[in-house]
């Protein structure tokens, strides 16, 4: 009787069937809080090389931003896990409602910025006006501006900035989040209110309400690069 009990724990354990507990994305020890508002939460992920988190669910329709290239295992729950390499400062997007654990395949940490969209649902219900542009690929003064993609109505936009590279003069109606993919170091000069310099490390985030219109130089001596979340 023992031996069946045991055999039958071991066919249950390699068929898959044991689940792991699940636990809240904000009790997830590899997820850290570190800005939230009414529109967003966003994390600092950071997994050491060949860890693994909880099993954590995402209940919102997020994007991350990845910090140095890596590959990591995607197990969702209920499915078979996927391989994922990623670049450096790589931003995709991912629908929300499942359950999964991120596996470290890498000798490096992994680490990445999730940023949640509190709002998504709202959004599928009412989506928000469409942006001007939606995806292109503009030259900039020593630099490039990628409008990446529009998802839940908020433009993704990665700018990279060779040193004294500029954005021109542009205007943000709604509120937009920087996330830093280098170290920027940036003279910005508002409209209005003169110019001030900009520090960030890489990793790091800001939230930047809406009504501004500035211009941007990278004034470090390295190639600059970050990723812009705009709201409406």
């Amino acid at each position: 009787m023992k031996f069946r009990l045991a055999l039958l724990c071991l066919l249950i354990a390699g068929t898959g069937f044991a689940q792991a507990p699940e636990v809240e994305i904000t009790a997830e020890p590899a997820h850290h809080l570190a800005l939230q508002n009414s529109y967003v939460r966003v994390f600092k992920v950071e997994s050491p090389p060949h860890g693994a988190t909880l099993m954590h669910r995402h209940r919102h329709d997020y994007f991350f931003v990845t910090l140095g290239a890596t590959e990591v295992s995607n197990a969702v729950e209920g499915k078979a896990p996927v391989t994922l390499k990623l670049q450096d400062g790589e931003t995709r997007f991912v629908p929300g409602g499942f359950a999964h654990i991120a596996r470290n395949l890498a000798s490096t940490p992994f680490r990445n910025v999730t940023i949640e969209f509190l709002k998504d649902e709202e959004a599928r219900k009412s989506p928000p006006p469409a942006w001007d542009e939606e995806r292109g690929l503009h030259v900039l003064h020593g630099g490039t501006e990628d409008i990446l993609m529009v998802k839940d109505g908020v433009r993704v936009t990665e700018f990279e900035l060779q040193p004294g590279g500029m954005v021109p003069e542009h205007h943000h109606a709604g509120p937009h989040l920087a996330v830093a993919v280098t170290d920027l170091e940036f003279h910005n000069e508002v409209k209005g209110k003169g110019m001030s310099m900009v520090q960030m490390k890489a990793g790091d985030v800001a939230w930047i309400e809406g009504g501004l219109t500035h211009t941007l130089m990278n004034a470090g001596k390295n190639p600059a690069k970050w990723v812009t979340f705009e709201f409406r």
